[in-house]
Parts: C-alpha cells; sequence; structure tokens
C-alpha cells in the first residue's frame, strides 16, 4: 500500500495534514491516505482535498480511550508499509505518535516545522526548532515509516478538487484493553485558545502591574483580537493564565498580525511567533531583541504610545 498516512483529531487538522501530505505524496510518486474516527460525514469532503483512502475506524465503546486505536494503526502500518504517517502535535497527537513509533520500532520527528522530499536519499528531511529556537535541525528517518508530528496551522488547511474518487475503507474494532475509562470530566478553560486567533496584542515584562493589563485589553478589543502574554506575565507575576504565554514552552502561534507590548523578545518568545504573518512592536528600548523580528516597530514608552493607538483605533 505504501503512501503517506496522517492521523487527526479534528477537520481543521486534517485538512492541513492533507495539503502537506498531497505535497509529499506527489514527490515520492505514492498516494495519500487519511484514518477518521469522529468526522464519518467527512468522508467525501477529505477525498476531495486529496486523500486517495480514508481508512474509517470504528466506534469506540464507553469506556474506551482512543489510545485503543493504537494497535489497530499500528498493524495496519505493519501490512501496508507507508512512507511517512503525519499526527498533529497536539497533546493526544504527541502521546499517539510516541506509542504508535514504539510499536513500529520506527524514528519520530516532533514538533516538525517544514518537510520535503530528498530525491537522493529516497526520505523525507524534516526540520524541528532546536537550541530553545535558535538553530533549526534536519532530520532524516533510516527506518520506515518515517514519522513526524506537526504544530496545528503549521500548514494552509487544503481545499477541495473537482472530480476526485477515492476509497473508504471500514477498519476493524480495537481489541479489549486492560486500560478502562470510569470518569471523563470536561477541563475547563479559563481563558480561550489563542493558537486559533487572526490578532494577537502580547502583554510583556514592560507592563508595570497588574491593573495595567486593561489598557492592553482595550487594544485588543480595538483591533477585534485577543490578549496574550510572555512567561514572566503568567509564571512569574500570575497576572494572566499559563494557556496565554507564548513561547518555547507555551503555545506557538501564527495570527495575521502579533502586536507586542513591552514584550523584550527573547529566542524563547520568539520562537512561538515565527509564523506569525506580521510582527508589530512597542517597546522604550530601541536595541530590544522584539525589533529585529518586527516588521513594524514603536520606540517609545508603551503608557504613551497605546492610549494614543487605541484613541486612533476608535475613530
Amino acid at each position: 500500500m505504501a503512501g503517506v498516512w496522517i492521523i487527526a483529531e479534528n477537520r481543521e487538522q486534517t485538512l492541513e495534514l492533507l495539503n502537506i501530505a498531497c505535497e509529499l505524496a506527489a514527490d515520492i510518486g505514492t498516494r495519500v491516505a487519511a484514518f477518521l474516527s469522529q468526522d464519518h460525514e467527512r468522508v467525501q469532503d477529505y477525498i476531495d482535498c486529496g486523500a486517495d483512502e480514508v481508512l474509517v475506524l470504528p466506534p469506540l465503546a464507553s469506556d474506551q480511550s482512543i489510545d485503543a486505536y493504537i494497535p489497530i494503526i499500528a498493524e495496519e502500518a505493519k501490512t501496508g508499509d507507508p512512507d511517512l504517517m503525519l499526527l498533529p502535535a497536539t497533546m493526544r497527537g504527541k502521546e499517539m505518535a510516541a506509542r504508535i513509533a514504539a510499536r513500529l520500532d520506527t524514528g519520530l520527528c516532533s514538533c516538525c516545522t517544514a518537510l520535503t522530499y530528498d530525491e537522493g536519499s529516497k526520505s523525507p528531511v524534516m526540520e524541528r526548532l532546536a537550541h530553545g529556537g535558535a538553530a533549526v535541525q534536519k532530520v532524516t528517518c533510516t527506518t520506515r515509516p518515517a514519522m513526524a508530528t506537526i504544530p496545528p496551522r503549521t500548514f494552509e488547511p487544503a481545499t477541495p478538487k473537482e472530480d476526485r474518487h477515492g476509497q473508504i475503507r471500514e477498519l476493524p474494532a480495537p481489541p479489549p484493553s486492560e486500560v478502562k475509562v470510569l470518569e471523563k470530566k470536561m477541563k475547563e478553560r479559563v481563558a480561550k485558545d489563542i493558537t486559533e486567533a487572526r490578532i494577537i496584542v502580547c502583554a510583556g515584562r514592560g507592563i508595570e502591574k497588574n491593573e495595567d493589563l486593561a489598557f492592553i485589553r482595550q487594544l485588543a478589543d480595538a483591533l477585534g483580537g485577543e490578549v496574550a502574554c510572555t512567561r514572566p506575565i503568567a509564571e512569574e507575576y500570575h497576572w494572566l493564565p499559563e494557556e496565554l504565554c507564548i513561547g518555547l514552552s507555551g503555545a506557538q502561534v501564527k495570527p495575521d498580525l502579533y502586536l507586542g507590548i513591552g514584550v523584550s523578545g527573547q529566542v524563547q518568545h520568539l520562537t512561538g511567533i515565527r509564523n506569525a504573518k506580521v510582527i508589530a512592536a512597542v517597546n522604550k528600548d530601541e536595541n530590544a531583541p522584539i525589533f529585529r523580528a518586527a516588521d513594524f516597530g514603536i520606540v517609545g514608552d508603551l503608557y504613551d504610545v497605546v492610549p494614543k493607538l487605541i484613541a486612533e483605533l476608535k475613530k
């Protein structure tokens, strides 16, 4: 069977992975297969967007977790011998990828930010950030299948094409597991998911006190965006929830506009915004590292600049 296989949790991730999977499959000269479990009604949608085959995972019993799919997927891979398997770099996706890779005794590139196919070595070349985001590491896998997890919004979603046809195959029920789900509780989010935000206003250490976050929120509201922060604001001062922290150990975002207010721009933070389409910053230090990454910058006291920005936006 071979091919590029993708396993995702939702439609948006599936379309993103389909996009890069189709590009790689064209370079390799192979096909694309997608596993799905929750979006059964979207089978044709995924075929229209590039999948040559959709493998439908069976519904789970109430006491089963999504981990029950791991042995099914691993057995399919042993039989089908894919060239490459892609999963989303979410908490669940990374755990599943690691466990599938262990069952297949193969290599895994975690949080891969770019993929190409090397014709010479006949293998995918995967890129990921290293040394706190200061370097890019290139990884090749000498075993089959190569595996990688892809952070959400790394690639644009695939778009439908006309007159596409594909195969649909139902997979067998998962084997009994010694692990049983006794109870499920929804985790209450205390903040919005900033990875989905198109506009982000980020508060940095230049903010002097908690009360001053009010005009950061006003600026975000005027722009139609969301508030985020750097690590010190969340972990040291506890002014905002950790879910709003951007950086190497926080959220990786890809907004249309990122506006840093009082953000110095250390490499760990810049790693989290490197995929922003436009980066703008306000900082009184003209030598702040954020300006080296910014498309637009204002050197000035944020307590003077931000109220003026809000006033202009409200006109």
